[in-house]
């Protein structure tokens, strides 16, 4: 940018107030980024802003605000923006540490709104809970009890509740009556700490199922810290439902959508929606992955209900946006729209949809701009230069994917610290560049090769070509030329954190409310 404009921290807060549409980017790597941040920050680290921005800052001249903590990130994460076409692009007055000097609220952990929201949810509702030793003696005497996990099933595989069944969280209100066809049953409700779990239960409760429901108080940390044992890689899901059940669940859903004041759309309305130049609008699939992929609405995201409403700064990275959510059975959609609503996004949901028009096959493909040109090698090639010194591989897949597995020898990297990898890497004749499928190695080959003389390469397919090829393989953190600084450690995740930094979480999510308060932009309210 020829002459870099800021916004400050009072800027930001008078269009959050006003609700005008704003996207504030933290170009950090998500680690520091969930240190601390403002409120509505999204966290698109700059090492993968090309592969991520088109979609979650779909139009071009969305005000963006971009800041760092003194990296200098943000000015070239400027740059590239301006490169692709924004054209309303301004770093943040003083950075991070500029907000915090004008006395602005900070935030830690990831997906923040969505968990203060579930905070003041509990708080206003009194949502019904139950402590692990209560559920656990429930479980003991063989009472007539269900347990349905509201998080993904991957996340439900890792850990879990001895006996609870996989239903992420928009799948609740549609399936609760077949896994719990008698009224008397009480329904258990469960995440790893507080928030799916408050929402899941207060979405039955909004809904007006006849069972007794109630979360498990503070998910499975809660569980771990009672010194109750979990379960590991169970498989029970939920499965399809008969039409008077889904019926019957689209008659709540729609009430609940109602009363949280969802806008209704028909493929007219969403036409001029997204025909608006000056308006961002998302339209989200809410159903699950693999019905997406059979078939669905062109031009729409799948983004399942329950991680939605989780994770909304993740893929709606424009606050004050419009979101026009999508379904085929008038259930998932209403019920994620209702949530929505009450975290103060303009929401709709489409009505009016045939069979037909679910007619685009495949999965999501995020849009992406030109990649630049490369020199790219195979793996027969690669495997033989390995065999003797001067080839130098980097790989920058997620470090998680590289501690399980990577190419031998393969020293994992961040794009966006490149000058300081540099420093860490041993003299090399060529350089190897690689990633899960080439995709961002392609971007990081044209910023190292602005950087040395050496000859950079791409390993055509990735390290899935590598992997398809029966390739061999290591694991481990074996040659680490950057810290792991990626993706932050969520406390309930895994199943070998600390007991202090599982209470500590506990904690965190308490004083949310009271940070909600002091911060004064969020724009919340929670219907009855």
């Amino acid at each position: 940018m020829s002459t870099v404009a800021t916004r400050s921290f009072q800027d930001i807060r008078r269009v959050l107030l006003a609700h005008e549409e704003l996207a504030l980017i933290d170009v950090r790597e998500e680690d520091p980024f969930a240190q601390e941040h403002p409120l509505f920050a999204a966290n698109i680290p700059l090492s993968k802003l090309e592969l991520e921005v088109f979609a979650r800052v779909p139009r071009r001249d969305t005000a963006i605000t971009l800041y760092d903590d003194g990296e200098g990130l943000a000015a070239l994460a400027g740059e590239r923006l301006s490169a692709l076409g924004y054209s309303d692009v301004a770093l943040l007055q003083g950075g991070l540490a500029g907000w915090r000097a004008a006395g602005g609220e900070l935030f830690r952990d990831v997906n923040v709104p969505s968990k203060a929201f579930g905070e003041l949810v509990e708080s206003e509702r009194h949502t019904p809970s139950l402590a692990a030793e209560q559920v656990q003696a429930l479980l003991d005497a063989k009472a007539d009890v269900v347990v349905l996990d509201a998080r993904r099933f991957d996340e439900y595989q890792t850990m879990s509740i001895p006996g609870g069944i996989s239903v992420p969280g928009a799948e609740l209100v549609l399936h609760v009556a077949e896994l719990a066809p008698n009224p008397a049953t009480q329904v258990i409700v469960n995440c790893a700490g507080r928030t799916r779990s408050i929402i899941g239960t207060q979405s039955l409760v909004n809904a007006g199922i006849p069972n007794p429901v109630a979360a498990l108080r503070n998910g499975t940390i809660g569980w771990t810290l009672a010194g109750q044992q979990l379960a590991h890689g169970q498989q029970r899901s939920f499965t399809h439902v008969s039409d008077t059940t889904r019926a019957s669940a689209a008659q709540r859903a729609r009430a609940v959508a109602d009363r949280a004041t969802v806008a209704r759309l028909d493929r007219e309305g969403l036409a001029a929606w997204q025909a608006d130049n000056h308006r961002t609008t998302y339209l989200f699939d809410v159903r699950t992955p693999e019905e997406y992929a059979q078939g669905h609405l062109p031009a729409s995201r799948s983004v399942p209900g329950g991680q939605l409403v989780q994770e909304t700064d993740h893929v709606a990275s424009v606050r004050g946006a419009r979101l026009v959510l999508v379904d085929d059975d008038g259930v998932r959609a209403n019920m994620s729209a209702s949530w929505l609503a009450q975290m103060g996004w303009q929401v709709a949901v489409l009505d009016g949809l045939s069979a037909a028009d679910f007619s685009e096959p495949g999965d999501w493909q995020a849009p992406l701009p030109e990649q630049p040109q490369v020199s790219e090698i195979g793996v027969d090639q690669l495997h033989a230069w390995l065999q003797a010194p001067g080839t130098v591989l980097l790989d920058f897949t997620t470090s998680a994917n590289y501690v399980k597995r990577h190419i031998p020898g393969a020293h994992w990297a961040i794009r966006a610290q490149l000058p300081q990898v540099l420093e860490q890497l041993p003299v090399a004749e060529r350089f190897v560049l690689t990633c899960g499928s080439s995709l961002l190695a392609r971007f990081a080959a044209a910023d190292l090769q602005a950087l040395t003389q050496t000859p950079v390469y791409v390993l055509e397919g990735g390290t899935a070509r590598w992997i398809a090829a029966g390739l061999p393989l290591e694991s481990g953190e074996t040659y680490l030329a950057a810290a792991r600084s990626d993706r932050y450690r969520r406390p309930y995740e895994g199943t070998d954190n600390p007991r202090e930094a599982m209470q500590g979480y506990l904690d965190w999510e308490f004083g949310l409310i009271a940070q909600l308060e002091r911060d004064g932009t969020h724009g919340f309210r929670v219907v009855s």
